[in-house]
């Protein structure tokens, strides 16, 4: 009787080792997510309603899917190609006053990776 749960296990030991080699991860190509950076104002910055921001988003981005929103309210942006990545602007809502707000960036990389960033910013009243 052991010997027959010896081999049993032995045969599943090998399909199992065999079946292992298959699901290799190192064949599926890694996914570049697109970056964003030069956040400007800085991070934590005192600043009025309707003040000017920008920062810039790696060439991995695809310009079209940039999206940006500051405490959920979407805000439209001016994105303009510049060296080896694209310069994104815009404007603070007027309506957010005596508060801290997210400038939140999503976006879709140019291999269908999604990416996504931001920065705090404190809207002075």
């Amino acid at each position: 009787m052991n010997i027959i749960k010896l081999i049993t296990v032995f045969i599943l030991a090998v399909f199992s080792s065999n079946l292992l080699a298959y699901g290799s991860s190192s064949s599926k190509k890694a996914c570049k997510k697109p970056k964003f950076t030069q956040f400007a104002p800085a991070h934590l910055a005192v600043v009025s309603a309707q003040s000017e921001f920008s920062f810039q988003a790696s060439m991995l981005t695809n310009p079209d899917s940039i999206q940006v929103t500051v405490k959920k309210q979407p805000v439209e942006v001016s994105i303009n190609k510049i060296n080896n990545a694209y310069s994104v602007s815009g404007k603070l809502p007027a309506s957010l006053q005596g508060t801290f707000a997210r400038v939140e960036i999503n976006a879709q990389g140019t291999n269908n990776c999604k990416g996504q960033g931001g920065w705090l910013l404190n809207i002075e009243a």
